[in-house]
């Protein structure tokens, strides 16, 4: 068996349609019982740099990718 067998599906978040803080509000509290191998999606129409800061000060890593309708998809997962 893979290892992406054993992956926990992503948790995804659309914050396209709320309204700030919400957003962060939401993967906050995904953040907090992330597994360890999780891996927390975000959909949003901004780059959220308080989002990245708090990220960055608390050990998780992320990739973003912007389509083009502007959605940001932020990939977040422990370092």
């Amino acid at each position: 068996m893979s290892d992406e067998r054993l992956k926990p599906a992503p948790l995804v978040i659309d914050g396209r349609a709320m309204q700030p803080p919400e957003p962060l509000e939401r993967a906050l509290a995904a953040l907090d019982t992330l597994p360890a191998e999780g891996e927390l999606v975000m959909l949003l129409y901004c780059h959220p740099n308080p989002l990245f800061n708090i990220l960055r000060n608390n050990g998780f890593v992320w990739q973003e990718t912007v389509a083009e309708d502007g959605t940001h998809e932020i990939r977040i997962r422990r370092a």
